[in-house]
């Protein structure tokens, strides 16, 4: 009996049409993770029935109907979850072991918003669970110009003001320093314009250069192309902002950058 029961196994497992049958993997990770909602677009097939294999759209109050069982909620549920209530109501009277897959067609009930220094800004449907990076490139990826220190706001309640923000460095997450952020819907992602700073006197590459966050003197002087064979790194001062007026301040090489800093790099005496 044992050694027939494993025939049949792999006989389920091998065959082409138990592969539609098998629960989403975790390679469609996107898809295992993502909530359903209203508007969007299923597809459900059931093994062996045609009539019941078909697309079908998530109402506004967040159900299907399908033959057999008539009304399901959907909504809230990810795939695996519908898929095994599925499985459940055909099986109480209707069909006999049903194999149920149901999968999502077209992303419509959730969605992100990119905006500010991107190539493409604007609402970003998810597609399964989604991270900063994805939408980053989603939506063209930042420009030259972008800060990279963006913004990411989710709101405390959908019928709220309130909203918790979160500050990611995303140029480090593309170099692999830190973990990618989980995105929620309705997420709004601010990419800024950069801040800049110049420099000028004494070294190889005068001119405006982007801010990074922490940046130094001896670190901005580099950013320049570093000293002229007359330059010193001795003296530098700033010229910057201080409420509302501009004042010079003396430097030290292991000063903070401000924004909007003109720094300028003297002539050593000798």
């Amino acid at each position: 009996m044992k050694f027939c029961v494993s025939l049949l196994a792999v006989a389920l497992l091998t065959s082409p049409s138990a592969v539609v049958a098998q629960q989403p993997t975790v390679g469609d990770a996107g898809q295992a993770m993502y909530q359903i909602g209203p508007q969007d677009q299923l597809r459900i097939t059931v093994l062996d029935e045609p009539s019941l294999s078909q697309s079908y759209r998530v109402d506004p109050d967040g159900s299907i109907t399908m033959d057999y069982i008539g009304r399901v909620r959907a909504s809230g549920s990810t795939p695996a979850d519908l898929q095994a209530r599925v499985r459940e109501l055909l099986a109480n009277g209707f069909l006999r072991n049903p194999q149920v897959r149901v999968e999502v067609e077209s992303y419509k009930s959730q969605s992100v918003m990119v905006s500010g220094e991107v190539r493409a800004p604007g609402k970003i449907p998810m597609t399964g669970a989604m991270t900063l990076l994805e939408a980053l490139a989603v939506a063209g990826s930042p420009l030259s110009s972008a800060s990279s220190e963006l913004t990411i706001a989710h709101l405390k309640r959908p019928d709220s003001r309130d909203a918790d923000v979160t500050r990611v460095n995303w140029k480090d997450l593309q170099v692999g320093r830190g973990t990618d952020v989980a995105l929620l819907d309705g997420d709004f992602i601010s990419v800024p314009k950069a801040q800049t700073f110049f420099i000028t006197g004494q070294v190889q590459h005068p001119g405006e250069f982007v801010l990074e966050p922490g940046t130094t003197v001896q670190q901005a002087i580099a950013l320049a192309g570093g000293l002229t064979d007359r330059g010193s790194d001795r003296r530098v001062k700033a010229t910057r902002i201080v409420k509302n007026k501009s004042v010079e301040v003396s430097l030290r090489l292991e000063d903070r950058v401000l924004p909007g800093d003109t720094i300028t790099v003297v002539q050593r005496f000798f």
